[in-house]
């Protein structure tokens, strides 16, 4: 087994999904998927162990995961807010709203706070115009928003 990355338990679960994936035509990608699964982000470390599993260079599996937005190359926090920049969300507000997000987590889109609570993103359209502005927690949808929602939106996220 190459070196560790994760937990032992993750590295023995990426083991197996790439001697599950050796005979699998086209293995690159449904591996990638695996690793970002079991490790919830792609660290180079992996990335290259994806590259000598299948005999290909670093530098296709980096271009597929910069390619493909479904990849993250950034451990991401506990929560992601997602801000939606879309024309609808935007034009009723979406940007104060980001603004009052990069004020209340002192972040800005893209980062993740140190004790890995939030991510903060700006996204495009989400397909919830009809609600905008709108953003997103991890899975869960909040429309028609104020920037004074905000803080109310953020309470429910801390244990």
């Amino acid at each position: 087994m190459n070196q560790t990355i994760g937990t032992p338990e993750q590295d023995r679960e990426m083991q197996a999904a790439l001697d599950e994936l050796k005979n699998v035509p086209g293995p690159v990608m449904q591996a990638m998927q695996r690793a970002q699964s079991i490790y919830g982000y792609l660290p180079i470390e992996v990335q290259s162990r994806i590259a000598s599993a299948f005999g290909i260079p670093l530098e296709e599996v980096y271009g597929i995961a910069t390619f493909y937005t479904q990849f993250v190359l950034k451990p991401k926090g506990k929560y992601t807010v997602g801000v939606c920049l879309g024309t609808a969300c935007y034009v009723k507000g979406a940007g104060d709203i980001l603004e009052r997000f990069k004020e209340a987590l002192k972040l800005n889109p893209g980062e993740t706070a140190k004790d890995m609570r939030f991510t903060l993103d700006a996204t495009r359209c989400i397909g919830c115009c009809g609600l905008a502005p709108v953003i997103t927690v991890n899975d869960e949808v909040y429309g028609s928003l104020k920037k004074e929602d905000v803080e109310t939106i953020l309470k429910k996220y801390y244990d």
